[in-house]
């Protein structure tokens, strides 16, 4: 073979070469890892979100159901005050 102005590979620079290979499968691999844990958590974030979204409007129906019995306990107790009032007078 012709390597032209370089030098033939030595065994040190093979094992080199083999050990980079490993390296960067590794480092696929970690890539790999990530983007998937990556993707779980946007997804879990998704789930959490909509889950915050449908408490928040179970949040909002409650706050009116309370406040129409609000309403409706100052309306009975107005007229129970009215009845004892005309039942005394």
């Amino acid at each position: 073979m012709c390597y032209g102005g370089q030098r033939p590979p030595s065994r040190d620079d093979i094992t080199t070469s083999a050990q980079s290979t490993a390296t960067v499968d590794q480092n696929m691999a970690a890539v790999e890892n990530l983007r998937r844990r990556l993707e779980e958590s946007e997804e879990r974030l998704e789930r959490a979100r909509a889950r915050e979204a449908e408490l928040g409007r179970l949040l909002e129906a409650m706050k009116k159901f309370v406040s129409v019995m609000e309403i409706l306990e100052n309306y009975l107790n107005r007229r129970y005050r009215e009845q004892l009032s005309r039942l005394y007078s």
